[in-house]
């Protein structure tokens, strides 16, 4: 790609990439109070990552079989807010502007699935946003809605293109909410999962790879860009550009018409993708995801990332290690990641916007497994519930383990009343 191909790219008209489709149903006008955003929240919030799973795995041994009960038992767990995938993908109407309602799951291999169907599984998304928003109301359970942008089995739904389609089909999802009264307990959107990396918008996948042969002295301003941006281990700076601008570009379009809502994207802790080079001028709230196995000091040399491979033969040896470096490098570790929870804290004091975690913070992967226990996840849980309590954290989380298909982490019910009291800041 040449710098004229680059050009058309920048933020001046990233806006003519986007393929939208058809506005598909009819919008309802957007009410004066939409929500309620995280700023007007008295306490903190202790927030479970039910992602997918709560439709994916809504069928008999799944989980999240009864909604009610389900959501009864994590508020007696002291948890008062879920992060939810509501698939707009889904939700909105398709490039051809029908409105699809049954969309199938297909398990295609027979690995534990940690998060989402272990089975295959048809679901109708709109219907289930219906019943289920209603019922976390009802157990005072406050949602952020997000996406995965999960592509269903059978493709029969276009996955959004460009910036209009992408807000497009976040517009319409929250217009099919308002219409239908689901949006009184919602604290913010959060457009993509750990963007611009782990997700499935495919479509922005494809243009960053489109540019990643591109020059950096080809960028426009690209000796002051550099000082802001500097290399990372997989982008370049075209790369960066591009996804700082559709991020900015995409927020301000859903404020056009939804300016009540706080947006963001939550992030992780990568080399390749530092979220601290986005510009977050337009975000409402910052979710940056963060783990101790991130630390070199603590997975390297452990066999940590080739644990949830094929084989569980290894868990036991790969876990040993762990603990022994753990425990010799716990100080270190939790000083980093004071440094990182600290870090975050002070962004989100620079742009006067909440600040918390959403994922976390020991492992990214663990099971429920004869060779496994959760003692150690427990023990960065209650670390790092401390720290965000340190740091002024308005949201957090104890893992992204908290869901039913976990019962090592998820039956200890005494325990997460006092982790997330913590967090809450009613034992602080």
């Amino acid at each position: 790609m040449d710098r004229r191909d680059f050009l058309r790219l920048s933020s001046a008209t990233i806006g003519s990439l986007a393929l939208a489709g058809p506005a598909g149903a009819a919008r309802a006008e957007a009410p004066a109070k939409l929500g309620r955003p995280l700023r007007t929240l008295k306490r903190p919030l202790a927030i479970a990552m039910w992602d997918f799973s709560w439709l994916l795995r809504h069928y008999p041994g799944g989980g999240f079989e009864q909604w009610d009960a389900v959501l009864s038992e994590l508020a007696r767990r002291g948890y008062n807010a879920i992060r939810i995938d509501c698939f707009p993908q889904l939700v909105a109407a398709d490039n051809e502007g029908r409105i699809v309602e049954e969309f199938c799951y297909a398990k295609k291999d027979w690995k534990p699935a940690l998060w989402g169907n272990d089975a295959s599984v048809c679901v109708r998304p709109r219907e289930a946003l219906a019943e289920f928003l209603p019922l976390c109301k009802r157990h005072g359970v406050y949602v952020g809605l997000s996406t995965w942008f999960r592509e269903d089995e059978a493709s029969r739904h276009d996955m959004p293109r460009g910036v209009d389609g992408f807000t497009r089909a976040w517009t319409e999802t929250l217009d099919f909410l308002t219409t239908h009264h689901l949006m009184d307990n919602v604290i913010y959107v959060d457009l993509l999962n750990e963007y611009p990396q782990f997700h499935g918008f495919v479509w922005l996948s494809k243009e960053l790879d489109k540019l990643a042969g591109v020059a950096d002295e080809s960028v426009p301003d690209a000796a002051n860009l550099l000082q802001l941006l500097p290399k990372s281990k997989i982008y370049n700076l075209a790369q960066k550009v591009f996804y700082r601008d559709f991020a900015t570009a995409a927020i301000r379009k859903m404020k056009e018409r939804y300016p009540q809502l706080d947006y963001t994207f939550s992030f992780t802790e990568n080399g390749n993708a530092p979220w601290t080079d986005l510009d977050l001028s337009e975000f409402g709230l910052l979710d940056s995801h963060v783990w101790f196995v991130h630390n070199g000091l603590l997975s390297h040399g452990t066999g940590y990332w080739d644990m949830m491979g094929e084989s569980d033969m290894a868990y036991a040896k790969t876990y040993e290690a762990l603990k022994q470096r753990w425990s010799a490098k716990k100080g270190e570790l939790c000083t980093w990641m004071d440094g990182r929870i600290g870090l975050a804290a002070e962004y989100g004091r620079k742009q006067g916007i909440p600040v918390g975690n959403t994922e976390g913070w020991g492992p990214i992967g663990w099971m429920d497994n004869p060779n496994l226990d959760w003692q150690w996840v427990k023990e960065t849980a209650e670390i790092c519930a401390d720290l965000g309590a340190k740091h002024g954290y308005r949201f957090n989380c104890t893992s992204n383990f908290t869901h039913p298909q976990f019962p090592g982490y998820w039956n200890d019910a005494k325990w997460h009343r006092r982790v997330t009291s913590v967090i809450r800041g009613e034992s602080v």
